[in-house]
């Protein structure tokens, strides 16, 4: 099932994707819902963010071959991690499928993209093991990790490199039935495939992130977790359209423009 949040007719709900037409709900998936009996095509609606997480989780190298590149672009020999590990990112910096990317003015031209999987958790849980942790999860979406790369080495944190506004692009909605075995992130830049790998090629997989976090705090529903990402963009300007498609859930995509100085 493909849950959507879309306005049309100057009214936001949520709603169930069905082939090219989107179904009203009464209600939300985390709870008490019904469908109604008002429908519409889907190129004809807006589609929101799929929904503003309680809290945004984020996993950094996950994969062998980002974390090589990323090693050698320091001149370093690669440290894969030995165990899973976390950071967050800002509210602030979600912006919808087709809504822009705005590169600040003073950002330099390394901006890349960095596509990735979502994990949206729909039960609260805590202390969750190997055999039951993926009960807690929901379903699924996509994320671009917009960076920008000289500031991200410049800064002690990563406070405006990872989440300046409209840096965190999300949706198009949540897949609930995605075989995680069989998914392909393919991305696109104007059209073109810059890059492909297998979604879950992860040095530490949904269930060991769940486990490892879950040992701490507790999850709730709507809270997400961006699994990484492989491989390294090109520098991305004004008026690039970036794609990122992950094989049984969707596409994501967002134009880039350079805020005016």
């Amino acid at each position: 099932m493909r849950w959507l949040k879309f306005t049309a007719d100057g009214k936001t709900s949520w709603g169930v994707v069905e082939g090219d037409r989107v179904v009203a709900v009464d209600g939300d998936p985390f709870s008490d819902h019904k469908r109604i009996a008002r429908s519409h095509a889907l190129n004809d609606v807006k589609i929101e963010l799929p929904l503003v997480p309680r809290t945004f989780y984020c996993v950094g190298l996950n994969y062998l071959k980002h974390l090589k590149e990323a090693a050698d672009r320091r001149g370093e020999v690669p440290a894969v991690p030995d165990r899973p590990e976390v950071g967050y990112r800002a509210q602030n910096a979600l912006i919808a499928h087709d809504e822009d990317v705005v590169i600040p003015a003073s950002a330099t031209e390394k901006i890349h993209y960095e596509g990735e999987l979502v994990v949206v958790i729909g039960k609260t849980a805590k202390h969750l093991t190997p055999a039951n942790a993926m009960d807690c999860v929901f379903g699924y979406t996509i994320g671009n990790d917009v960076s920008e790369r000289t500031w991200q080495k410049a800064d002690r944190g990563l406070w405006r490199s990872k989440n300046a506004d409209t840096f965190k692009p999300m949706g198009p909605w949540i897949e609930t039935s995605a075989d995680l075995a069989s998914m392909e992130t393919i991305i696109r830049v104007n059209g073109k495939e810059t890059y492909r790998f297998r979604t879950n090629d992860m040095i530490f997989g949904v269930v060991s992130f769940l486990v490892e976090m879950s040992k701490y705090f507790t999850l709730w529903p709507g809270d997400v977790v961006w699994m990484g990402t492989d491989g390294t963009s090109p520098d991305l300007k004004h008026g690039d359209v970036v794609e990122i498609e992950i094989t049984g859930i969707g596409v994501l995509r967002n134009r880039f423009v350079r805020e005016k100085a």
